[in-house]
């Protein structure tokens, strides 16, 4: 059995594939610090799209996005709440886009590991 892939198709198992640690720590963002980790397994600037995998502790973070994102939770869970107020937690095995124009928090209440792919900003 061959382990190559077809043409355009990307493995996001790609074990050869290195983290990219990112602190955050702009107070304007989060009230404590953290790092998160990505593999980015797919980057097409001319499309100003993205999509890996993305992993950080509990946290929360201010939002105002300019992109659209769809997520797919693997592990943890995780809380969205809009700027009126109104939340959802998500967690291993929901998927879910977080459109253009969100502002409002997300909150890891564990250690999330998430599928991403983001279009535009």
């Amino acid at each position: 059995m061959s382990t190559a892939l077809p043409r355009h198709v990307i493995d996001f198992a790609n074990p050869e594939l290195a983290p990219r640690a990112t602190d955050v720590n702009d107070p304007a963002l989060v009230d404590t610090p953290y790092r998160s980790h990505s593999w980015r397994h797919f980057v097409a600037p001319e499309k100003n799209a993205v999509a890996g995998i993305w992993e950080a502790g509990p946290h929360l973070e201010r939002c105002a996005c300019d992109y659209d994102e769809l997520c797919h939770i693997l592990e943890g869970t995780v809380r969205l709440t809009d700027a009126d107020g109104t939340s959802r937690t998500f967690g291993a095995g929901d998927s879910f886009v977080v459109a253009s124009g969100f502002k409002g928090t997300w909150e890891n209440l564990t250690t999330v590991r998430k599928v991403y792919f983001i279009l535009g900003g």
